[in-house]
């Protein structure tokens, strides 16, 4: 069995019950509870505090949201020796240890609200690799180093005669406190959260940030908000008319797979097709709008039942903008997918813009709403039910 396990105190001096602190219209704790509880090779989730009123918040999360992946939250008790200022969080998950079996556990750290479910799915990939035993998240800084050597100064990791660009620069690797797993049996052995052959997987730099002082809640708040965090409480529609989205890199995982014979293949995700008969069951028209023309994306429109299929489009914004007067609807009321700079002006157009995890970061930065999901891993099948609990069963 894989846990989660989130070690949340009530004694925060810099921020008082920071861990409960709303942040991007929900209490810190929600976000990282919520990755843990969406990435599927975790199994159960376990919020430890010695905090009545944070014990009180994270099981308001499961009775708010009803059934779901919220059910795999647990709220276990954490001594005051292992909540004291000098106690280290290993003390807190041998505590847990000695009392919970699990066969692999994830430390996930609350103060890193960036975290996804798909990060720790990552993270989980590389542990399932031969030879490892503990996997941590980093992230990739490429500034340049330098320490104090008696009365001078010298550079760590570059040569001052040989400046390189920061894109030729492989930089370092540089922990940013997200998530860290390992096994039951090396936490007990090595009384540490990680041990043995390590693997790392790198996150993305901004998630650097960790909220240990005030300003630090500005700029992740800024972040979050420019990376869809808390999109569908704060900038849902008013309206779903039409839900359209692109092919490659959204209904499939922008592969180009190929048999010896030549042939191309594409792998699509079930899982979306049973969100758009969700929408067809609504009146919503729904459909594909993508670049390329092959009789692989043909098939499978027809097969999902689709309305609108646009293939070899060369200008998407005009083709959505004739779409809505052929249809007689406002660019407010259409839902887009997309992942790639093409798909840009649309994403901006729309009433709500979306994208996968994968995305390019331009269209992360633009879009209302970014996926948990990567291209053709359900990205549609998510943004559907977002709609739904919200929009579709009004």
């Amino acid at each position: 069995m894989n846990i989660a396990f989130i070690p949340v105190r009530g004694g925060s001096k810099s921020i008082p019950l920071k861990n409960i602190k709303p942040i991007c219209g929900r209490p810190l704790l929600y976000w990282t509870a919520k990755a843990a509880c969406e990435c599927k090779d975790i199994d159960l989730v376990y919020i430890a505090t010695d905090s009545p009123k944070i014990r009180e918040v994270a099981e308001g999360f499961r009775q708010e949201a009803g059934e779901g992946i919220w059910e795999k939250i647990r709220v276990v008790d954490r001594s005051g020796q292992s909540a004291d200022d000098r106690a280290s969080t290993e003390t807190a998950m041998l505590e847990f240890a000695g009392a919970y079996g699990f066969d692999n556990i994830v430390l996930v750290q609350a103060t890193s609200p960036m975290l996804r479910a798909s990060d720790l799915e990552g993270g989980f990939a590389l542990f399932r690799q031969p030879d490892t035993d503990s996997v941590l998240s980093v992230v990739r800084q490429r500034r340049f180093l330098w320490r104090e050597d008696g009365r001078t100064a010298v550079p760590v990791n570059y040569d001052v005669f040989h400046r390189p660009r920061r894109q030729e620069f492989d930089g370092y690797l540089m922990e940013n406190g997200a998530f860290y797993i390992t096994s039951k049996e090396n936490l007990l052995t090595y009384q540490n959260r990680i041990s043995g052959n390590i693997k790392t997987y790198e996150m993305e730099e901004d998630t650097a940030y960790e909220l240990d002082e005030p300003d630090d809640w500005v700029i992740v708040g800024a972040l979050m908000e420019r990376k869809g965090f808390g999109a569908e409480e704060r900038d849902m529609p008013s309206g779903v008319k039409m839900f359209l989205t692109d092919c490659d890199g959204c209904l499939t995982d922008g592969g180009m797979y190929y048999s010896e014979h030549g042939d191309e293949l594409k792998k699509f995700n079930t899982k979306d097709g049973m969100g758009f008969s969700f929408l067809r069951e609504k009146g919503i028209l729904t459909g594909v709008i993508t670049g390329e023309d092959v009789e692989l994306n043909r098939r499978r429109v027809e097969k999902l039942k689709l309305d609108i299929y646009k293939p070899g489009c060369r200008d998407k914004a005009s083709a959505i903008k004739e779409l809505c007067r052929q249809y007689r609807i406002g660019l407010e009321d259409v839902v887009y997918v997309g992942d790639d700079v093409n798909d840009l002006e649309v994403i901006q157009m729309v009433g709500f813009g979306c994208c996968p995890a994968d995305a390019v970061p331009q269209v992360k930065a633009a879009a209302k709403y970014v996926a948990a999901a990567k291209g053709g891993e359900g990205v549609i099948r998510e943004i559907i039910e977002r709609l739904d609990k919200k929009i579709l069963t009004n």
